[in-house]
């Protein structure tokens, strides 16, 4: 099987097609992503400044970080069933788009770069914790972190240029063909 024949099928079950042809689902979910996007990398960014020492310095790491981190995965779980919702609607836009695939990329990144960092630079906080400065490796666990979570958002940005604008029931002001559609015509064209 393909991705376009998985991302076929996906948007042919009922919940992608009412999200699809929904006036206000798609902007719902919409909505809820980005507000919990923001409260994600926002999150992140408090711990990263931490671990850099531009802020928070007289804070100890593990308070910062207990304080932050519940927010973060709750914010982080509305951000994916949001995503996941508005993914459905149109998987195969968004499974063949570029900017669409390098966010799920650095999604992986950002993962991977959190889960080295709490595996092996986080499992000696006791030493950094409060005075000494954190030590090279979290700071450029949380400069990769800032970099990714920032590259996430601008390539979260441009999906909403590369992908099709119109969601829901066309309307006589918006039923114009897609770009897509635009393309094949003038191929089928002698």
């Amino acid at each position: 099987m393909s991705i376009i024949s998985i991302a076929t099928w996906i948007e042919a079950t009922g919940p992608a097609r009412a999200i699809a042809q929904s006036s206000w689902m798609f902007p719902a979910a919409e909505t809820l992503h980005v507000i919990a996007i923001a409260l994600v990398v926002g999150s992140i960014a408090v711990v990263d400044l931490r671990l850099l020492g531009v802020s928070w310095r007289s804070r100890p790491v593990t308070e910062v970080a207990g304080d932050v981190l519940p927010v973060t995965w709750a914010a982080f779980v509305i951000a994916a069933v949001a995503g996941s919702l508005m993914f459905v609607s149109a998987a195969v836009k968004y499974a063949t788009d570029l900017p669409f695939q390098l966010k799920m990329l650095l999604l992986l990144c950002a993962g991977a770069n959190m889960l080295v960092f709490h595996h092996f630079t986080y499992a000696g906080v006791e030493a950094w914790d409060r005075d000494a400065p954190s030590p090279r490796a979290a700071k450029v666990a949380a400069g990769l972190s800032l970099i990714f979570w920032i590259a996430v958002v601008t390539c979260g940005r441009m999906v909403s240029f590369t992908t099709q604008a119109a969601f829901g029931p066309p309307s006589a002001s918006n039923a114009q063909p897609t770009v897509l559609a635009q393309v094949e015509a003038r191929i089928a064209q002698p």
